[in-house]
């Protein structure tokens, strides 16, 4: 899990699902399907949606071009609010 974005209005973590814990010996029973994604939480709002499958992917495609063009804070958490306006899941525990 690694945190990508917080600020008083939202916080984005990246979740590798199936990524072994450190110092985990994983023996394969065969190919294992990678499951990522990111959970994107509404402080706001106290919600929040998790991204999975082309989810992630358009997500991850956003957050590249985040990087090669250093965007501002509005910019990013208008992004965040479209995705936002997704969330369903009241958060319990964070």
């Amino acid at each position: 899990m690694h945190m990508l974005y917080d600020s008083d209005a939202f916080a984005v973590v990246h979740i590798l699902a199936n990524a072994p814990a450190d110092g985990d010996n994983v023996i394969s029973d065969g190919p294992q399907i990678p499951r990522h994604g990111f959970e994107i939480v509404d402080k706001r709002s106290g919600k929040e949606v998790y991204l999975d499958g082309s989810w992630a992917e358009m997500f991850q495609i956003q957050i590249t071009a985040w990087q090669q063009s250093t965007p501002s804070q509005e910019e990013v958490e208008d992004t965040l609010e479209g995705y936002a306006s997704l969330a369903q899941m009241p958060v319990i525990m964070h």
